[in-house]
């Protein structure tokens, strides 16, 4: 790492990304943090029956699953081994698992290891906790309400304000992030709506699914959510690749650039409309069978982590249908929420 001053955008990008970047660790993201993957196996087992309900849509016993940013491949393999008790022991699956970092050891052989997600296939495309580590500009308020671009020395992470926000970014703060005055900082959502309008392409047909930290237009950060992870625990974001660089996602601003079949809601109504519940189970069940209660008990313990309000439930998913022959979409889709 060099110790230029530097956008954060482009800090962020070396320092995730690069050659000796954090997402290039043989540890890989569970060695730094727990995402709803690694808290339970009932996430795994909530997107087998996602994939399952797409490829009855599309009326075929042939799916495309897609995990864009894999991580060392934990969701796909816990989505195949579910696959056959949710109904879907029967479907042909072709895996497909993008991820930077090399294919790890011992990894399903019918999980297929890419760099760039594969074009034109039809089912379901899902990103967990990715948009929120694509890397984007920060902006700060100057004292005369001038919002700058804030620049990032690598070493140490101390900041300095640059030059004013312009063009696509200037407009996009104009309609996505409203000014909270001076000092008030903003993501710059702009590369996450595109990288996901990108994402959302790839699809000929089917569902895609980003699911992340996120917030609203009507309730912005007045100073913004960038942070850093390592080992467990919340440091201080230095973009010199020993950390992990995050910010919560602007899904509504996403929702409008991915096209018109979008919708969002909270990780805790998605999950209960797949059937993941953290209601425990009848009393009498301890009676008629011990372990069937020991066990029911487990999962309504790891379905209530996975749900629950101030937590991972309030997660975001954005779902967005792609229709059969439907075009991709265009600079100027948008939503009701972000018109």
């Amino acid at each position: 790492m060099t110790d230029d001053w530097r956008g954060w955008q482009e800090a962020a990008e070396a320092a995730l990304y690069g050659n000796e970047g954090f997402y290039r660790s043989p540890e890989g993201p569970a060695g730094h943090f727990r995402t709803s993957v690694h808290a339970s196996a009932l996430f795994a087992t909530a997107v087998a029956r996602l994939l399952v309900r797409t490829a009855d849509g599309l009326g075929t016993g042939s799916v495309d699953l897609v995990d864009l940013g894999a991580g060392r491949g934990e969701l796909l393999t816990g989505v195949l081994a579910a696959l056959p008790a949710q109904g879907g022991g029967a479907l042909a699956v072709r895996a497909y698992a993008v991820e930077l970092a090399a294919r790890p050891g011992g990894l399903d052989p019918r999980v297929e290891w890419c760099a760039e997600p594969p074009q034109g296939v039809r089912g379901l495309l899902f990103a967990n906790e990715w948009l929120d580590n694509v890397p984007t500009p920060v902006a700060e308020t100057d004292q005369d309400g001038v919002r700058r671009y804030v620049q990032v020395r690598t070493s140490d992470g101390a900041e300095r304000l640059g030059e004013p926000v312009s063009g696509a970014d200037a407009r996009w703060l104009e309609r996505w992030w409203p000014q909270a005055g001076p000092g008030s900082r903003a993501e710059i959502g702009r590369p996450r709506d595109e990288a996901w309008a990108r994402a959302v392409a790839t699809l000929s047909a089917g569902l895609a699914v980003a699911v992340d930290y996120t917030h609203v237009r009507e309730a912005r950060p007045p100073f913004g959510t960038l942070t850093g992870f390592r080992a467990g625990r919340e440091v201080r974001p230095v973009p010199d690749g020993s950390c992990d660089l995050t910010s919560h996602v602007a899904l509504d601003a996403c929702a409008a650039a991915g096209g018109p079949a979008a919708e969002l809601r909270t990780q805790r109504e998605a999950l209960h409309g797949l059937g993941i519940s953290g209601e425990r189970p009848p009393l009498s069940l301890a009676s008629s069978d011990a372990a069937g209660y020991v066990r029911a008990l487990a999962g309504a313990g790891e379905a209530a982590e996975l749900t629950t309000r101030g937590g991972l439930g309030d997660f975001g998913w954005l779902t967005q249908r792609v229709a059969p022959g439907a075009l991709p979409p265009g600079p100027s889709s948008s939503i009701a929420a972000g018109a």
